[in-house]
């Protein structure tokens, strides 16, 4: 019997960027196969050590791959700044414009990681998926954020919900995943999109081999649901996430907190003044400039507070009241999992969040709260303030909503989606984007009344 081929196919992260840094990350997975003839197959996080001799592959904690140094480098290829490390795959570059365009490259022991055409998941002849020459590369680059004292520039921006199904198996829902992931990939590539917020469950239980049966709490699991599928897109805009409950004890039987911790690098990114994370629980924020800001919620269950879900709890409460404490912003945009309103068909209207958090969007003047956790496109309207629930970045729920035309869920849709969010000054327009047109367009996700009447996006916020 011949020994097994072994394949190391390198990753990049753009992790986070602000009005004057960047976070970037590296990494690798690690595949097997026995012969010429079968499939690559992800190698699992306990098969490390003894085949690779490494405990990690990616994320904040993995074991270095050597000396490493990021480069960022202006339109004329010069290079403005860098920032070298021994002992990590991840690095802040620091010292960059406000709202400028850069290129950068990763160099490790002197060699530029992930240089070339890489190995993808693509179509199998013989059916499924497996790993091969993708016929693509990286395409290292990146925008910094305005700053913070400077009016907000027109800007688009992608919600994205309940994607994480993984791309491996021959399901309809992994099908979808990666139907909306190309999407994405085409808008950041054409360069009109500045940031995602994911709008949670970033990962499942493992379901018809879609993800793995561990639900998420090992580098592997993230594999298929996160870094192949968003591969490219990664690399060049940041993610800011929110917990949802299947990235929680919620629903599944683990909690795959810490996994959501070392791959968003969310210790690194949201920890200390301007940002203030509060633990337990994900609460930050993020300013796009003067006049935009996302506050993250966690809206998962709380084990171990005397609360039942983490936003009641006081310390998490006061940093909320103090967030929402006056209108000093124009667009701040509360983002969660679990939605304030919502038709169904398998959710109803969160009387927590009503109780809790809308009077702190009042008081705040909030025009516009995101969400995701139902599996369709609702989108409503409650004393001028828009809500949205955007959940279907790769599950769908078919059924029609049960409570359509009540209180907060004036229309809806069926579809794997993505959000388009584009704020210009006072103006908000909200698209939902299933696909792409003939020639290539992005092709709008039409939506249904109460009355069962097609109305056409877009659609005003506010």
């Amino acid at each position: 019997m011949s020994k097994p081929e072994l394949l190391v196919e390198p990753f990049i992260h753009l992790v986070d960027v602000t009005h004057d840094a960047a976070l970037v990350a590296w990494g690798a997975f690690h595949f097997r196969r026995d012969h010429d003839e079968a499939r690559w197959e992800i190698l699992d996080d306990s098969e490390l050590p003894e085949v690779c001799g490494r405990r990690t592959c990616i994320g904040h904690d993995a074991e270095p791959y050597g000396d490493a140094t990021v480069e960022v480098l202006d339109r004329d290829g010069e290079v403005v700044a860098s920032a070298s490390t021994t002992d990590r795959t991840w690095v802040w570059v620091r010292g960059l414009a406000p709202d400028a365009d850069y290129r950068y490259r990763v160099l490790v022991d002197g060699r530029e990681w992930a240089a070339g055409e890489r190995h993808d998941c693509v179509e199998d002849p013989r059916g499924g998926w497996d790993l091969a020459p993708g016929g693509r590369s990286y395409d290292l680059r990146l925008r910094t954020f305005p700053d913070p004292a400077a009016p907000t520039p027109p800007v688009r921006f992608v919600a994205l919900g309940d994607y994480g199904v993984g791309i491996r198996s021959d399901s309809e829902a992994s099908r979808r995943q990666r139907r909306i992931a190309d999407l994405l990939d085409t808008l950041v590539a054409e360069g009109d999109v500045r940031f995602v917020v994911s709008l949670g469950d970033n990962i499942y239980q493992g379901e018809a081999g879609a993800v793995d049966d561990e639900s998420g709490g090992e580098d592997d699991d993230w594999y298929s649901s996160f870094f192949q599928p968003y591969r490219y897109v990664l690399a060049q805009v940041p993610v800011f996430p929110v917990i949802g409950n299947h990235d929680t004890s919620d629903t599944e039987g683990s909690d795959d907190r810490a996994q959501m911790e070392d791959n968003f690098h969310l210790a690194e990114r949201f920890e200390g003044p301007g940002r203030d994370r509060v633990d337990p629980g994900l609460f930050y924020r993020v300013r796009f400039g003067r006049d935009l800001e996302l506050v993250a919620i966690d809206t998962s269950t709380d084990p171990e507070e005397d609360v039942h879900r983490h936003f009641q709890a006081e310390r998490q409460l006061g940093w909320l009241r103090q967030a929402f404490e006056r209108p000093d912003v124009r667009w701040r945009i509360p983002v969660s999992h679990h939605p304030t309103y919502c038709a169904g068909p398998s959710h109803e209207d969160d009387p927590g969040m009503i109780q809790t958090l809308v009077p702190l969007f009042d008081r705040a003047e909030v025009r516009l709260v995101l969400a995701g956790h139902e599996h369709n496109f609702q989108l409503g309207r409650v004393e001028g303030r828009t809500y949205v629930v955007s959940g279907s970045g790769g599950k769908v729920r078919e059924e029609p909503p049960a409570r359509l035309g009540e209180r907060g869920v004036d229309l809806w849709a069926a579809h794997a989606h993505l959000l388009a969010v584009d704020i210009d000054g006072d103006r908000a327009v909200l698209t939902p984007v299933s696909g792409r047109l003939p020639g290539g367009a992005p092709h709008p996700l039409t939506a249904l009344d109460e009355n069962n009447r097609i109305v056409r996006p877009p659609f005003l916020a506010g």
